[in-house]
């Protein structure tokens, strides 16, 4: 078994694929106007609109919903990374950190709500 993406479920696609251009850096590939898919070296971001998920009807996902995932980024440079993003932000959740444990994060909320962590692990 091969672990392929995250799909978060979103009511604008447009709108969520192009925060996560910018958070990432990468190019959303589009198969459809309903699916969007970011590809980094470790794994796959999914955004796919709810027409991708009807068929599973009073079971499906339901957009700006989440309240359980965090979508974390491993990154070199955290402080970096906030500065360059804080202006398109909307809600920041914890600014750059050290945490307990050592690494640095900073965690904010992308615009669908669902929560993003930043991080870089400690130099070794």
């Amino acid at each position: 078994m091969e672990f392929a993406s995250v799909r978060i479920i979103t009511a604008d696609v447009d709108r969520l694929a192009a925060f996560y251009e910018l958070v990432t850096g990468a190019t959303a590939s589009r198969s459809a106007p309903v699916f969007a898919e970011l590809r980094t070296a470790s794994g796959t971001l999914a955004i796919g609109g709810a027409a991708t998920v009807a068929m599973l009807g009073e079971h499906a996902p339901r957009p700006g919903a989440n309240a359980s995932v965090i979508l974390e980024f491993l990154v070199d440079d955290v402080d970096a990374e906030f500065a360059r993003l804080r202006d398109e932000l909307t809600e920041v959740v914890l600014e750059p950190t050290t945490m307990p444990w050592g690494n640095r994060s900073v965690l904010f909320r992308d615009p669908d709500g669902n929560l993003v962590n930043l991080f870089s692990r400690p130099a070794r």
